[in-house]
């Protein structure tokens, strides 16, 4: 399922997203032993490759058969982006309703999008709010060293109005073990990590994004982020359903993979006025 606008490098074509009818095919192969799938019948994309939705969609796919969600006057439009778009077109999007924007900034501890700049100051020349996102790695480092690189590279908030906390990207893991080799407890203590060490450094609680599919299968169905975190829910369907453990509602929703200029559309649950009041906290 690609974007309208993608990079046409030899390096973004290597990760085109997958189709909503390969999803499927992806999903069984991913449940069975590494030993017995070859390297050409799940291919590993390159590491800092990864964007918010990648595992989502290869593992929980998109309900193709419902209809868009009614927009609401109650809830602003937002994009996210990462290395695959490029240099958007953010006045496109700003003219089309797009009121927010997030902006993959870091994976690990070693990658920077390296068009974070671009994306991340275009969209708010146009008058986006926007802020930038993280995508965790758990099995490279700790919760704390990823919490620093991201607060070092781009992952800062400021409360003027115009800057969102920072995101954590944590989802079914694209190079590997979906949850990165690590037990329940393992992975509620390294989110924990990271979002007090994000707190600690910016005195903002980061978002977290996530699939309510992977929170249950990773976390254990873990409840001790709700009252703390922002919850960005990912579901590619006409609803948002069931919410991940924790979390009695979400603050966005990442709803498609395939909207129009850059294919991953969410929604903020509430007006531009909540918005603005949600970055500046």
């Amino acid at each position: 399922m690609a974007h309208v606008q993608p990079n046409t490098s030899r390096r973004a074509r290597s990760r085109i997203r997958p189709t909503a009818a390969t999803a499927g095919l992806l999903l069984a192969l991913s449940a069975l032993p590494i030993a017995s799938a070859s390297a050409e019948s799940i291919p590993i994309p390159v590491r800092g490759s990864a964007y918010m939705g990648m595992g989502v969609l290869a593992h929980d796919g998109a309900d193709t058969r419902a209809a868009a969600p009614l927009i609401r006057t109650a809830q602003t439009e937002g994009v996210d982006v990462s290395s695959y778009q490029g240099n958007a077109s953010w006045s496109t999007l700003w003219s089309s309703g797009v009121g927010w924007a997030y902006v993959k900034a870091t994976e690990g501890t070693s990658y920077r999008n390296p068009y974070f700049a671009q994306q991340y100051g275009g969209s708010h020349d146009v008058g986006m709010v926007r802020g930038a996102y993280h995508f965790a790695t758990p099995d490279t480092s700790s919760g704390t060293a990823q919490a620093d690189y991201f607060v070092d590279h781009g992952g800062d908030w400021s409360g003027d109005g115009k800057t969102l906390p920072g995101a954590l990207d944590i989802e079914w893991n694209p190079y590997g073990d979906s949850c990165y080799g690590k037990s329940k407890s393992g992975m509620v203590s390294w989110i924990r990590d990271f979002v007090n060490r994000y707190k600690a450094r910016t005195g903002r609680a980061a978002v977290i994004y996530t699939a309510t599919s992977w929170w249950s299968t990773c976390t254990g169905d873990s409840a001790a982020f709700g009252s703390s975190n922002p919850l960005w829910v990912a579901r590619y369907a006409s609803s948002v359903g069931a919410l991940p453990a924790g979390w009695s509602s979400y603050t966005m929703w990442q709803y498609t993979s395939s909207g129009p200029t850059v294919g991953d559309h969410d929604r903020f649950n509430g007006g531009k006025d909540a918005l603005r009041d949600f970055a500046a906290d």
